[in-house]
């Protein structure tokens, strides 16, 4: 995760199928001498990591790897309940709910054999709230006490930020107001801490085969960009006797039929995905290798609204009114997806939307009009641009001409290059992927914030900050989430993002694989997986 800020790009999500490929056979090696078949799970990769820096990292991809190599804290738990300790075994709250006393675990090591302390932590946090290193979900760490004030350089002493290394074992983490929400956000990738001396010694190198330190189940052994990042399991880790594979191959595919064929052929044991024509033919032929898991993620068009005619709200609501969320997930994804008529997903840990867009194409033309361009006369040919040539765009491109008379210009670009393209305001509409970090509407919602490094559209409005503010400071939970909600109805009725559809992940599974868990956050979990030796899927 470079110091560009990138990130729910994959945000960019769904993202599916774009890095350079490790093609089947010809590029796949055979295990290690030190490891057998049966210990080694491969697993597809679309997105060439950045780095593997958790200040930094951008998009699932980076952090499936991440994980693997090091943990924070505490962590998900695959079945979605309350986190679960890691480097932290066990924590105490204050009466207050101010501060949280971490108690970190005497076997705990980094990868090079040094004790994991509490310095460690607050060190690492030091850096990610450090501006220069251009966190892009710093954010996740404003509930402490003063971090997004050291963050936005209003404060300039870290020691009065609320993270103190009481002794090597022991950190305080104190927040700004009580918080029942914080040990989610404290399970999140960028909570993930870093070995501070490997930093210091390596510089941005430090990601890389025999510099990486983790405090993690497995350790970094081979990087061949665009091919495959391969890691293996560290038998000093603390919770050794649950970590059952030997290694992890992450191997690269550059689209999604490439990544199929090669789990056909026996080359790949999970996919990221399932190209859509399959679909239908494994749920009806192979039903027990196919998965699919709801997640909460968000497909939806950011429109700049610094450019015209996007300025105007009655252009964007016109964009947003003429489109049949329906027919897109019915008739082009087809993989379990449902229609997005506001942002936030359905049920994010007890968040209700109150608004929802009115799908009227009618209205829509009538709005366009309005703005001086009925029947889609003298508009621009803007250009809606996608880090893969999607149906969706297509989908998208034709229902504007249909409803609206007008013409956009569909344009790709590698992830990365529309990654920045977005964060520096270098384009007209683009398609992206909104995944939370926590299953907090907050989470997603900040992203509007005038100022918010993934303010995409750069749309400022002082009611939706102030409502934004104010949920961010009551400690009634239920007041809390009426205020998101009322946010939520804002950028829903100014339109600054279109949102398309909420997502859904279907990919395959050998049966020789048990265990295997996924959240709707896309998180991967490790522990206690295993692969059998004997694989009965015919190829």
């Amino acid at each position: 995760m470079p110091s560009v800020n990138r990130r729910r790009l994959f945000l960019l999500a769904g993202f599916g199928l774009l890095a350079a490929l490790l093609a089947a056979c010809s590029r796949t090696e055979p295990a290690s001498a030190a490891t057998s078949g049966a210990q080694v799970l491969r697993l597809s990769q679309r997105n060439e990591p950045g780095d593997l820096d958790p200040a930094t990292a951008a998009i699932p991809d980076e952090f499936f790897i991440i994980r693997a190599l090091s943990e924070g804290l505490v962590s998900p738990s695959p079945d979605g309940g309350a986190p679960l300790p890691a480097a932290a075994e066990r924590w105490a709250i204050s009466p207050d709910g101010l501060t949280y006393t971490f108690h970190l675990r005497a076997a705990a090591r980094w990868s090079n054999g040094e004790p994991v302390t509490a310095q460690d932590f607050v060190d690492s946090y030091h850096r990610l709230l450090t501006p220069a290193t251009a966190a892009t979900k710093a954010s996740l760490f404003f509930l402490v006490k003063n971090a997004e004030a050291f963050y936005r350089g209003t404060l300039a002493d870290f020691a009065a930020v609320g993270f103190r290394a009481r002794d090597a074992l022991t950190l305080d983490v104190t927040l700004a107001q009580p918080a029942p929400q914080f040990l989610a956000y404290a399970a999140s990738g960028p909570w993930i801490p870093i070995n501070p001396r490997a930093v210091a010694r390596f510089g941005q190198d430090w990601t890389r085969p025999g510099h990486f330190v983790g405090n993690g189940p497995f350790t970094l052994v081979e990087w061949r960009a665009h091919q495959r990042i391969v890691v293996r399991r560290r038998a000093d880790y603390w919770d050794a006797a649950h970590v059952l594979l030997a290694e992890l191959q992450f191997l690269a595919f550059d689209n999604g039929d490439a990544e199929e064929r090669a789990f056909r052929a026996g080359q790949v044991d999970v996919t990221m995905a399932v190209p859509v024509t399959k679909l239908a033919p494994y749920a009806r032929e192979q039903p027990a290798v196919l998965r699919r898991v709801p997640l909460h993620e968000t497909r939806y068009l950011a429109l700049n609204t610094r450019r015209a005619p996007l300025d105007d709200v009655r252009v964007r609501r016109a964009l947003a009114l003429a489109l049949d969320r329906d027919a897109l997930v019915g008739h082009v994804l087809q993989g379990g997806q449902t229609p997005a008529r506001h942002f936030v997903p359905e049920q994010l840990s007890g968040f209700a939307s109150r608004a929802a867009l009115r799908e009227d194409a009618a209205e829509a033309r009538g709005l366009l009009a309005a703005a001086g361009f009925p029947g889609g006369v003298g508009f621009p040919r803007l250009e809606l641009t996608g880090w893969d040539k999607t149906p969706i765009l297509e989908a998208v491109q034709a229902m504007w001409r249909k409803e609206l008379g007008i013409e956009v210009a569909i344009a790709t670009r590698d992830a990365r290059v529309h990654a920045v393209a977005l964060q520096e305001g270098r384009y007209d509409l683009g398609f992206i992927a909104a995944i939370p970090e926590v299953a907090d509407a907050a989470d997603l919602l900040a992203d509007f914030a005038t100022g918010a490094p993934r303010n995409y559209p750069q749309w400022s409005d002082a009611r939706y900050d102030a409502l934004l503010a104010e949920a961010a400071r009551t400690g009634d939970a239920a007041q809390r989430l009426a205020l998101l909600a009322a946010a939520e109805a804002r950028l829903t009725e100014e339109c600054p993002v279109v949102p398309l559809y909420f997502n859904a992940k279907n990919f395959l599974l050998r049966p020789a694989v048990r265990g295997w868990q996924e959240d709707a956050l896309w998180t991967r979990f490790y522990k206690d997986v295993s692969r059998q030796e004997n694989d009965t899927m015919r190829p």
